[in-house]
């Protein structure tokens, strides 16, 4: 078995959650993502619906952002940086079709965390950390339902990246418990989960718990 890459002397990786794409009953999921940010240490939780009318990302931010506030997680919003700061977010994350960095920031403002989708491509994160992103996201480092995989990097790219830029990493795409530690020590800022929260058998408190345990290596 080819040993695990490993970048030594840096801050622990932390966790990034992502809502499911569809959230039928809203106040059941806020007691759950309650629940969830009361069990361990979450840096973010991004709001990501698929598709979503406007008025229901508003419900949506409006429900769910006190929850996170009150357990000092930044909220993010997908794709919509004018969304974003309309509902008050702590920030955006966009793809690579939803509009430049550069417009992002003109709309969200200097203070605001933007990250960047950047696949399997070191040179469109480097282009990313140059205009200011504040991370860039990387993956799908394993199979996944949550969205179509078509990019798949290795997990060397995490490294590479650790040792060589100071802009923070998320590694994205099927992580779980099993396999979050693998990829922290690849060299991941941050490891973003959805699906591996949220269909968790034992409930998403547990498994923030337990993915607590497998970053604090």
């Amino acid at each position: 078995m080819a040993k695990t890459p490993s970048v030594p002397d840096r801050p622990p990786c932390r966790l990034y959650l992502i809502t499911p794409p569809a959230i039928p009953d809203l106040d059941a999921f806020a007691e759950i993502l309650d629940q969830a940010l009361s069990a361990g240490d979450v840096a973010a939780l991004q709001i990501r619906l698929k598709p979503a009318e406007e008025a229901v990302i508003r419900q949506v931010v409006a429900v769910l952002a006190p929850v996170a506030r009150r357990h000092d997680v930044a909220v993010i919003l997908n794709d919509r940086p004018d969304l974003a700061r309309a509902t008050g977010c702590d920030g955006v994350h966009i793809g690579q079709q939803d509009g430049s960095l550069a417009e992002a920031r003109r709309i969200m403002g200097p203070d605001a965390m933007i990250g960047v989708t950047c696949h399997d491509d070191r040179d469109l994160a480097w282009d990313a950390a140059e205009a200011g992103a504040d991370y860039v996201a990387f993956g799908a480092f394993y199979p996944t339902t949550t969205k179509a995989t078509v990019h798949t990097p290795p997990l060397e790219l995490l490294t590479v990246w650790q040792e060589t830029v100071e802009t923070p990493c998320v590694a994205i795409g099927g992580i779980t418990v099993e396999t979050a530690e693998i990829v922290a020590r690849a060299g991941a800022d941050f490891i973003a989960v959805s699906a591996g929260i949220w269909s968790y058998d034992g409930g998403a408190a547990e498994a923030v718990k337990l993915f607590n345990q497998k970053l604090n290596f």
